[in-house]
């Protein structure tokens, strides 16, 4: 009788909801998905949920151990580098089997007029005084916008604010995806948009305000992904499944 594999699933992105759904059809494996709460209403997964941090390096080797975790597969935004980083060097140091699934990134194409930069504090050399920029890039890199008090702000995130914004030049805008591409130019219209400011997430859905900034001949700024982690990763969710599977062989 094949043993079933018992996989962490750290989640908060599409292919770790893809993923999630098709091992919860599959009796060989066991998953937990792990999400860290930055959104208050997630999207319910058909797999046991645990929500909130770790705690911490021991707390979350500890809890790997204890829950009798067969491998670990890491399926976190992009950006969430400090996690993946933790994670990997817990799996290591315990010998447990870990997997990046890591989405390609966007490319421009010769429509596009994009400017890469490595630090959100950076921006303010690539927009002129007067602008207004619209922030797609979450709550959790707005402090590093200070020096744009030149600027009107306009930062969108999913859940409404727990607080006044932190700038007396920006407001919040309240808004849940998906957003189609007529819906972003229509926005970006209205707001009269001059700067959009992005995170280098990829992925097709999210892709929407990149081709909507396009269409209107509005300038990007793309802040740069952390590095790439060594060992074994993937592009896609599929990837993902056959990677369980070998593991899954190889045990046998």
């Amino acid at each position: 009788m094949t043993k079933t594999l018992k996989i962490l699933l750290l989640s908060g992105s599409g292919e770790a909801r893809r993923l999630a759904e098709v091992l919860s059809r599959d009796q060989s494996v066991t998953v937990v998905s792990s999400l860290a709460g930055a959104t208050r209403q997630p999207t319910v997964l058909p797999v046991s949920t645990r929500i909130g941090g770790f705690g911490g390096y021991a707390a979350q080797r500890d809890y790997i151990l204890s829950e009798g975790f067969g491998a670990v597969i890491d399926a976190t935004h992009p950006f969430a580098a400090r996690i993946s980083e933790r994670t990997q060097e817990i799996c290591r140091t315990i010998s447990m089997p870990y997997l990046h699934i890591r989405r390609p990134e966007w490319q421009a194409v010769a429509e596009d007029d994009w400017t890469i930069i490595d630090n959100p504090t950076e921006a303010k050399d690539h927009i002129p005084a007067g602008s207004v920029v619209f922030l797609a890039t979450g709550r959790s890199t707005l402090a590093s916008f200070e020096n744009l008090s030149e600027m009107t702000l306009i930062c969108r995130q999913i859940d409404p604010p727990d607080g006044p914004f932190p700038y007396k030049n920006g407001r919040y805008l309240v808004g849940k995806p998906p957003f189609s591409v007529e819906d972003e130019v229509a926005l970006f219209r209205d707001l009269d948009v001059d700067v959009l400011v992005v995170k280098n997430a990829g992925g097709e859905p999210s892709r929407t305000k990149l081709d909507a900034a396009r269409l209107l001949g509005l300038p990007v700024l793309m802040l740069r992904r952390p590095p790439m982690l060594s060992g074994d990763h993937v592009e896609t969710d599929s990837e993902a499944l056959s990677w369980i599977k070998n593991l899954q062989e190889a045990s046998v």
